[in-house]
């Protein structure tokens, strides 16, 4: 069974969140029909960007389709004997607070009218599918499993993954053939910061299907990977000396509307990414008069952009958002320079499609990736 508890005021780590979920109801909306509960989802996008998260009433996560991935989180820990239950509840983005063995979950996932908005506003929907979900779920376990055992204050735990207490950081730099860490969630990310390398070292572990010891065989990233085994062994059947049930940041005390979530959201995944040299464009396309007949490099783009989009999140883990801000200010620059087609349509978009891949890799190796989760 999915546990509830009281809502209450808190902060969560760094200040920031990871992308969440909805939050449920509060006494006044229990026994009212769905349709009356739910009376924004026949609103245009326009009226409904306009709401509060506080006005969107979304009710109880056991009520949304979230709930079987939950329990199936729950049935993994009670596989290892894990007592902790992390309780769950909707907020406007995914996390796990520090303090509080619980999960926040993103709001969108409550109803599927919020799931498409969250969709159009910025491309992907992160947890939406089970699988990429399952994922996340696991890793915001390792975090709770953590702050409910204490186990950061372990000498081992801080000789293996690091000081607990290091500042987050704005941007993390990976190095993507490190074998000193696990590769679980997209973008490297546990080498953001300790507290993810080891959520994501958990995450791993818990899953039933990683074969662990298979395919770590041979990294360092193995010793973290054996000391979790060895932890959780330790831990099973015990009673976590942490038991707050605070929910953090629940979605019915967000004032904030969710124009101004996706503003500052889309803010985050599009700034500081480096401009395209005219050089580049200029090996791509045209402005010379023998292809003056060609099609438009502005309309090309607009063309293929979700195939190159897709390719280049797939295999550089970036976001889709990230990666769609950066083809719009190339379209935008064919445009001024009134470049041309060169050469044939699958060989430029093969092209495009590395281009853009290799200035994704450069800048996240740069050290500019964003700390997200």
């Amino acid at each position: 069974m999915v546990e509830f508890m009281p809502t209450r005021n808190g902060t969560h780590k760094n200040g920031t969140t990871r992308n969440g979920h909805a939050k449920r109801n509060g006494a006044s909306g229990r026994g009212r029909p769905a349709a009356q509960r739910y009376d924004w989802v026949g609103l245009g996008d326009t009226e409904l960007l306009d709401l509060r998260f506080c006005d969107l009433e979304l009710g109880r996560v056991e009520d949304a389709p979230v709930v079987a991935r939950v329990e199936r989180l729950y049935d993994e820990l009670a596989e290892h004997d894990i007592v902790l239950r992390p309780h769950v509840w909707f907020s406007s983005e995914w996390f796990s607070p520090d303090g509080v063995p619980g999960i926040a979950l993103p709001f969108y996932l409550g109803h599927e009218r919020l799931t498409r908005l969250e969709q159009k506003m910025f491309i992907e929907v992160e947890g939406a599918g089970e699988r990429q979900c399952m994922r996340i779920l696991r890793h915001e376990a390792g975090h709770a499993v953590c702050t409910a055992y204490r186990l950061h204050y372990r000498k081992r735990w801080r000789e293996l993954f690091g000081r607990f207490t290091e500042p987050y950081p704005d941007f993390y730099q990976p190095k993507p053939d490190s074998k000193d860490f696990v590769v679980h969630l997209e973008r490297w990310y546990a080498q953001a910061h300790p507290a993810e390398d080891f959520a994501e070292t958990f995450a791993v572990w818990l899953h039933p299907s990683s074969r662990w010891r298979q395919r770590y065989k041979g990294w360092r990233a193995m010793r973290k990977l054996e000391y979790v085994d060895e932890l959780m062994h330790d831990i099973a059947g015990q009673t976590p000396p942490v038991r707050s049930r605070q929910r953090i940041e629940p979605l019915n005390q967000l004032k904030t509307t969710l124009r101004e979530h996706y503003r500052k959201k889309r803010e985050t995944y599009a700034d500081d990414w480096p401009d395209f040299y005219d050089r580049d464009l200029r090996r791509l396309f045209s402005d010379q008069p023998e292809h003056a007949r060609r099609e438009s490099a502005a309309v090309f783009l607009r063309r293929i952009r979700p195939e190159v989009r897709e390719a280049v999140a797939k295999w550089t883990g970036e976001y889709q958002y990230t990666i769609d801000q950066v083809l719009r200010d190339m379209i935008d620059r064919c445009k001024e320079l009134k470049l041309r087609v060169r050469n044939g349509e699958q060989q430029t978009q093969h092209d495009t499609t590395l281009m853009v891949a290799v200035q994704t890799m450069a800048y996240l190796c740069g050290g500019r990736h964003r700390i997200a989760l």
